[in-house]
């Protein structure tokens, strides 16, 4: 029986296709579970066997350190594939007026330690409206992934690190550390959660994939960030500037005992699941360009072996 992991935000898409593989087929349904891309990247990389996952969903890509674990555990066949993009959403209920975030703004919210008077101290606000005027007089409060999460990970990358580059108190390094004085609240991997969070605490912000903004569209609305708001076209065209590629991977080494592996990677990469015509586009994935789709699909059917230098 085909086991997977992995990502939070990839979980939606793959669940479909779990479902759609063990409705059409005559293999056993897969079972899949939300460990969060690290986590998944994790288990997947510890070693040959089944005791260990077969494919591991993934919001960000490969790091080259968890490439190496995998290698010095026996994980020596492994193919990536990247099924579109994903946009990250900064949201909130909808009985709120839409904000419009720059990336230096959310950074100033949500870092450790911010400079003030030409030095770094611990952050000291309290409420938007301390960071600037125009924001809203309410208190910072944001329920975000912890950090075995892509989309964490992504967040950090795309805002914290991006935003702090740009200031000379950090030296021109990108600064990532997020604050643990309570507005920021580790939701755990289960973006579901979150928005069912945001629809108690109306005064709250979260974030999550897009797909999770496009499900929950009757009772969330998003910020847009610096100025563009998180849509289809703006985050395949990378425009909307907190968005990322979405991927599985794939443990070669599995396909003799686990025969239901590539019929199911198969199917995931059809037209039919990842297409702009395809199933997974109505539950929020923003599907690659036909000359892109066509080469991932190409690296699958020839079940291309990732090597490290493509991940540096």
């Amino acid at each position: 029986q085909l086991r997977i992991v992995g990502s939070s935000t990839v979980y939606p898409f793959a669940s479909y296709v779990v479902e759609e593989f063990g409705a059409t087929t005559d293999y056993p349904t897969p079972v899949i579970e939300s460990t969060g891309s690290g986590g998944g990247l994790r288990l997947f990389c510890n070693g040959v066997g089944l005791d260990t996952p077969d494919i591991t969903n993934a919001s960000r890509r490969m790091k080259p350190s968890e490439f190496e674990r995998c290698q010095e555990n026996g994980v020596t066949d492994i193919t990536e594939a990247k099924i579109g993009y994903d946009g990250i959403a900064f949201a909130e209920s909808n009985t709120n007026e839409p904000v419009n975030f720059t990336r230096e703004q959310l950074f100033l919210a949500l870092a450790a330690k911010v400079p003030q008077d030409g030095e770094l101290v611990d952050n000291p606000y309290t409420k938007w409206s301390d960071i600037d005027s125009s924001l809203p007089d309410r208190e910072i409060i944001v329920y975000g992934p912890p950090t075995t999460s892509g989309t964490r990970d992504a967040f950090e990358e795309l805002v914290m690190e991006a935003a702090s580059e740009e200031m000379d108190a950090y030296g021109g390094e990108g600064y990532t550390d997020i604050r643990q004085d309570g507005p920021y609240v580790d939701a755990g991997e289960n973006d579901n959660l979150i928005v069912q969070r945001l629809q108690e605490n109306t005064t709250a912000f979260g974030i999550f994939g897009y797909s999770f903004l496009e499900e929950n569209a009757d009772s969330l609305t998003a910020a847009s960030i610096d100025g563009v708001e998180p849509e289809p076209e703006a985050i395949s065209s990378g425009e909307y500037p907190v968005s990322r590629s979405l991927f599985f991977y794939v443990k070669n080494q599995h396909a003799d005992s686990v025969p239901a592996m590539y019929p199911y990677v198969d199917l995931f990469m059809s037209e039919q699941m990842i297409s702009p015509m395809g199933y997974l586009k109505g539950l929020g994935l923003i599907p690659l360009p036909e000359d892109a789709r066509e080469q991932a699909r190409s690296d699958v059917e020839n079940r291309e072996s990732l090597e490290l230098s493509d991940l540096k």
